[in-house]
C-alpha cells in the first residue's frame, strides 16, 4: 500500500520510537527490540527528546494531501509538542512513582513478553542480564534531578522503594525462571540463563530499593502537591485540552452531589433503611457475593469478559481480530487498581485485562462487573483495538497511542451506557457501578484539591451528615478520610490510589473529565441530527478517529460547515483514501 508522506512519516517514527524506546515497542507488540530494555539514563532520555525535536521539524515541513492527513498531522504534533514541554519542564528526571514510572515499567514489560519458542526465553534471558544496567542508568537520572533539584515528592520515593523491595523479597523474577522449567524442549544451557538472569534482576531491584530509601528520599521533596505549573502541564498531557483547573473541580462538586443520591436510592433496594458503609460491609463479606479462591475469580473474570464481548456486539461494530480478550491477575507488588495492556500490532497477542488480587481470600463481585466493562468491552479493549485495525485511515502513531482523558474517558463512559443499556439490572452491581463513578469524580476533586490547595467548600457533610472540615485546605490525610468514606473502597486500595494521584499530576482527573467530553460530544451529535441519531453509527464515527485530544475529538465530531461535509464524512465513515 502507497502511503502519503506524512504517513510513511508516522510509520518510520514508531520504528525509531520503538528503537529508542524497547520496553515501549514491546507495550505495543512491535517485535524486533524484545532482547534489550529502555535506556532510562539522561542520556537516554536526551535522545529521545532530540528524536522528537527532529520528528516535529520535519513533520512541519508536510503538506496533508487530504482529511487522514490532516487528522494525523495535527495529532502527532500536538502529541509531540506535550512531549517537549514535559521533557523541557524535567519532568523526566523525577519520574517516581508507583505507577507508570520506569522502574515499574521495567519489570512489566516482562509480563507482555512472548514465551512461545527458544528465541523468546533467550529475549527474555537478555532482559535479565540488562536489568541491573538499566536500573543503574535509571539511578543516574535520578542523581542528575537530585544535583539540579529536580526532584519527586520524598512519599513517591518511599512507595516506588516499597514496591521495587516487594518485588525484590517475594524474588518475583525466580518466577520466570519457574515458568521457563515447565517448557521441557528448552535447552538446559538457556534454562540455566534465565534462573541466573533472575537472580541478577531480583538483586538489582533490591539494591534500587535500598538506594531509593537510603540516598534519594532524604533528598526528595517534603511536599506532596505539584503546584499549578506543573499540574497545567499535566492538564495538557493527559487530556490532550487545556482546561481549567478551578472549573473542573467547581463541576466535580455538582457531579459528586448528583451520583450521591443515586447511590442512596441503589442502597435502600438493596438493604431498605441501610447506609451506604452498612451496605457496603454486606456486599464485601457476604460469600454468596463473592469468589472464594483466585483461581475462581479469575475464572468467573473470564467468563464475564467472554459475556461483555457477545453483548456488545449488538451495540458496537466487533471486528473479528479484537474478538477476544483474556482475564488475568498481575503479580504482588503492582498497583492496587486494576489495568489494560493492549493487542500487539499483529494481534498474536491479545488485549488482556489485570485484576490485583491484593492478598485477598475472597473476592467479591459487585464492584468488578463495572471494572470488567471499563477494562475491556465497551471500554479500553474496543476503543484501542478499534484503533489498531484501522490501518488504511490511520497513521502507526495513531494506532499506538494513548491518551488518559480519551481514552479513560471512553472506558468511563462504556461504564455509563452499560447503565443505559440496562446491564445493571442487579443493584449489587448498578452500586458498583456508581461506586465506581464516585471514585473518579472524588478523583477530580482531591487531585486538584491536594496538587493545588484548594479548600473544602463550607458546609461539605459525609454521606452520613457527619460535617467534614469545611473551609480548610485539602490534604493527603483528609483526601483519604473523605475518599474511603465516599466511595467504599478499602482503606488499602485508597492509601495507594491518593499515593498515585499525588505522584501523577492530572492523570486521576483524565477519567471523569474524559467522559464528560465524551457525552458532551454525543449530545451534541443527537441534538444535530434530532431522529437521525442512531448511536451505534456515532460510536463507530468517534472510534474510527483512533487516539484523540479532547480538544480535538469535540472538533472533529462538532458540526461542519456544508463545504466541509465530504471530506469528513470520508474520514469518519472510514473510507480508505489511498490503496
Amino acid at each position: 500500500m502507497s502511503l502519503s508522506p506524512i504517513f510513511d512519516l508516522a510509520d518510520r517514527v514508531v520504528t525509531e520510537q520503538a528503537s529508542l524506546d524497547p520496553c515501549l515497542a514491546t507495550a505495543r507488540g512491535i517485535s524486533g527490540f524484545d532482547d534489550r530494555l529502555t535506556d532510562f539514563s539522561p542520556t537516554g532520555h536526551e535522545q529521545r527528546a532530540d528524536h522528537v525535536r527532529t520528528t516535529l521539524a520535519e513533520l512541519a515541513k508536510l503538506t496533508p494531501t487530504d482529511d487522514h492527513d490532516r487528522l494525523a498531522k495535527a495529532f502527532i504534533t500536538e502529541r509531540l509538542e506535550t512531549t517537549l514541554l514535559s521533557h523541557d519542564a524535567g519532568e523526566w528526571k523525577r519520574a517516581l512513582r508507583a505507577i507508570a514510572a520506569p522502574a515499574t515499567t521495567l519489570r512489566s514489560t516482562f509480563d507482555l513478553m512472548s514465551r512461545a519458542g527458544d528465541e523468546a526465553w533467550s529475549n527474555i534471558a537478555a532482559r535479565l542480564r540488562a536489568v541491573p544496567t538499566a536500573l543503574d542508568g535509571l539511578r543516574a537520572t535520578y542523581d542528575h534531578g537530585r544535583a539540579t533539584a529536580t526532584v519527586a515528592a520524598r512519599r513517591q520515593a518511599l512507595a516506588a522503594a516499597e514496591q521495587c523491595a516487594t518485588w525484590a523479597t517475594n524474588r518475583w523474577f525466580d518466577s520466570l525462571a519457574d515458568e521457563a522449567a515447565t517448557h521441557d524442549d528448552l535447552p538446559a544451557t538457556l534454562q540455566q540463563q534465565i534462573r541466573d538472569g533472575a537472580a541478577v534482576a531480583n538483586a538489582a531491584f533490591g539494591e534500587f530499593a535500598a538506594y531509593l530509601r537510603g540516598d534519594y528520599a532524604p533528598d526528595a521533596d517534603p511536599a506532596d502537591g505539584c503546584g499549578i505549573d506543573r499540574y497545567r502541564l499535566g492538564v495538557r498531557s493527559m487530556l490532550g485540552a487545556d482546561l481549567e483547573p478551578q472549573e473542573m473541580y467547581e463541576w466535580a462538586w455538582t457531579d459528586f452531589d448528583y451520583l450521591r443520591g443515586e447511590i442512596a436510592a441503589t442502597c435502600e433496594r438493596i438493604r431498605p433503611g441501610a447506609g451506604f458503609a452498612e451496605v457496603i460491609d454486606l456486599l464485601d463479606n457476604d460469600p454468596a457475593r463473592a469468589e472464594q479462591s483466585v483461581g475462581a475469580y479469575q475464572t468467573w473474570l473470564q467468563a464475564l469478559t467472554d459475556e461483555a464481548l457477545d453483548r456488545s456486539k449488538q451495540h458496537f461494530e466487533i471486528p473479528a481480530a479484537i474478538d477476544r480478550c483474556e482475564a488475568l491477575i498481575p503479580p504482588a507488588g503492582s498497583a492496587a487498581a486494576a489495568y489494560y495492556t493492549g493487542p500487539s500490532e499483529d494481534f498474536s497477542r491479545p488485549g488482556r485485562t489485570w485484576y490485583p488480587a491484593l492478598d485477598r481470600a475472597m473476592f467479591p463481585r459487585w464492584g468488578d462487573v463495572t471494572t470488567c466493562y471499563h477494562e475491556s468491552v465497551p471500554g479500553h479493549h474496543l476503543q484501542i483495538g478499534y484503533a489498531k485495525v484501522q490501518a488504511d485511515s490511520l497513521s502507526r502513531i495513531q494506532r499506538n497511542s494513548f491518551i488518559p482523558g480519551h481514552g479513560e474517558g471512553w472506558a468511563l463512559y462504556a461504564e455509563q451506557l452499560c447503565d443505559e443499556f440496562g446491564w445493571f439490572e442487579n443493584p449489587d452491581y448498578r452500586l458498583g457501578f456508581l461506586s465506581g463513578q464516585i471514585l473518579r469524580t472524588v478523583r477530580v476533586i482531591i487531585d486538584i484539591g491536594m496538587h493545588l490547595g484548594m479548600r473544602i467548600p463550607e458546609g461539605t457533610t459525609l454521606n452520613d451528615g457527619t460535617p467534614f472540615h469545611g473551609g480548610e485546605v485539602w490534604s493527603p490525610d483528609l483526601a483519604f478520610e473523605f475518599s474511603v468514606k465516599e466511595t467504599g473502597n478499602t482503606e488499602a486500595f485508597m492509601r495507594s490510589e491518593i499515593d498515585r494521584y499525588l505522584g501523577w499530576p492530572a492523570q486521576a482527573i483524565s477519567y471523569k473529565i474524559g467522559q464528560r467530553e465524551w457525552v458532551a460530544a454525543r449530545e451534541d451529535g443527537r441534538a444535530r441530527e434530532g431522529g437521525d441519531f442512531d448511536l451505534k453509527v456515532w460510536h463507530t464515527k468517534a472510534l474510527r478517529l483512533g487516539a484523540i485530544g479532547l480538544d480535538q475529538l469535540r472538533a472533529e465530531l462538532a458540526p461542519q460547515r456544508p463545504e466541509e461535509n465530504d471530506q469528513s464524512d470520508q474520514i469518519l465513515r472510514g473510507v480508505p483514501s489511498r490503496a
